[in-house]
C-alpha cells in the first residue's frame, strides 16, 4: 500500500491541536497548557495524541519529570509560529478593512481592575496603535450608574443582577483572602475557623463596593458580625491600614502581589478562603459593540486572561 506524504497528513490537524502543541513546547508542562488554555488535561493529552498520531512520530519526550521537544516536535513548532504568525497578518489586514486601525474605545471597571486592566490595554494598544483608550476606575456603584447611563463601550465588574438587562461574559476568577499584617497573631495558623476573626478590628470597604457585597453575603449567611473599626473607599488605603496594625481586611489577591512579595502583608489560612469572586464583562443587552470594542472584547476573552493570570504565578 502506497504510503500517505506527511504534507497530506498534517492537512488533517486541527488549529485547536497546534495550539495545545504549542503551549505545551512553550510552558514546558501539559498542566501548565491546560490552565493557560482552560482545557482538563485529560483533553490536553487526547489532542496531542491525535496531532501525534498525524504526524505519525513522538513529538515529545519525557526525561524525569520534565518533556523535550523532539527533532520532529522542533519542526513543528516553527511551523505553528510561521501560521500563527500568519493568522495574526490576516487579523490586522481585516481590521484595517474593518476600521480597527483608528478609533477610540471607552471602559470602565470596578477598582481592583487597576491591578490588571493597564497591562491589557497596554498589550491591545500595542496590536492596535491607532486606538484612544480611556479608562475609568470606579466602585461598582458608579460603574452601574455608567451601565444604565450607557456610557461605556464595556464594564467589567462582578455579577450584575438579573434586573439589569445585559450582555454577561464571565472574564476572570477572583479570589478574594483575608489579609494582616505579618505579626498579627494568627499569621501562619492553619484553618482558622472565620468565626475567629469576629473579636479582630475589620477594615471595610465602602458600603456598595464589590468586596463589600461579597463580605456581607459571605459573613451573613453565617450569621457572623465583624467588629468594623473603619470604612475606607480605596483598596491602597485599606492596605496601608492593614500594615499600620489597625486591623484585617478581605480583598483580592490581585491587589496583593506587590505587598506580598515584599513581605509587608500576609494572607490568613481562614477556612472557606479563598473566597471564590469572579470578574465579567458586560454591556446593555441588545447593544450592537464597535468594531473597536468588538476587537478589545475578542482581545479580552483570547490573550487578556493569560496575561491577566501571570500575576498570580507565584500564588
Amino acid at each position: 500500500m502506497k504510503e500517505v506524504p506527511l504534507m497530506a497528513k498534517i492537512k488533517n490537524a486541527t488549529f485547536r491541536q497546534l495550539q495545545v502543541f504549542e503551549s505545551i513546547a512553550r510552558n514546558g508542562s501539559f498542566t501548565a497548557a491546560a490552565n493557560e488554555l482552560y482545557l482538563t488535561q485529560p483533553t490536553i493529552s487526547v489532542q496531542i495524541k491525535k496531532l501525534t498520531d498525524v504526524v505519525g512520530m513522538p513529538l515529545f519526550e519525557q526525561m524525569g519529570k520534565k518533556i523535550y521537544l523532539t527533532m520532529v516536535g522542533k519542526r513543528l513548532l516553527e511551523t505553528c509560529h510561521s501560521v500563527f504568525q500568519s493568522l495574526d497578518n490576516f487579523e490586522m489586514n481585516v481590521a484595517d478593512i474593518k476600521g480597527i486601525k483608528e478609533g477610540t474605545l471607552k471602559l470602565s471597571g470596578v477598582t481592583t481592575v487597576e491591578y490588571f486592566a493597564p497591562r491589557i490595554i497596554g498589550g491591545f494598544c500595542k496590536k492596535y496603535p491607532g486606538i484612544k483608550v480611556s479608562l475609568e476606575v470606579i466602585n461598582r456603584r458608579m460603574v452601574l450608574d455608567r451601565l444604565k447611563s450607557n456610557l461605556d463601550d464595556i464594564y467589567i465588574c462582578g455579577k450584575v443582577s438579573p434586573d439589569l438587562k445585559v450582555d454577561d461574559t464571565l472574564f476572570l476568577e477572583n479570589p478574594l483572602v483575608i489579609l494582616a499584617e505579618p505579626n498579627h497573631p494568627l499569621a501562619g495558623e492553619k484553618n482558622i475557623p472565620i468565626e475567629a476573626l469576629e473579636n479582630e478590628q475589620f477594615i471595610m470597604r465602602e458600603e456598595g463596593c464589590g468586596t463589600y457585597l461579597a463580605l456581607d453575603k459571605l459573613t451573613g449567611d453565617k450569621g457572623i458580625h465583624f467588629k468594623s473599626s473603619m470604612e475606607l473607599g480605596s483598596n491602597e488605603a485599606i492596605k496601608q491600614a492593614v500594615m499600620s496594625g489597625l486591623g484585617i481586611s478581605m480583598l483580592s489577591l490581585y491587589a496583593l502581589t506587590h505587598e506580598l512579595q515584599a513581605g509587608e502583608l500576609v494572607i490568613l489560612d481562614v477556612e472557606g478562603f479563598p473566597y471564590e469572586d469572579a470578574w465579567h464583562i458586560i454591556y446593555p443587552s441588545g447593544k450592537k459593540l464597535s468594531v473597536v470594542a468588538q476587537a478589545f472584547f475578542d482581545y479580552l476573552l483570547l490573550e487578556g486572561r493569560s496575561l491577566t493570570q501571570e500575576n498570580l504565578a507565584a500564588y
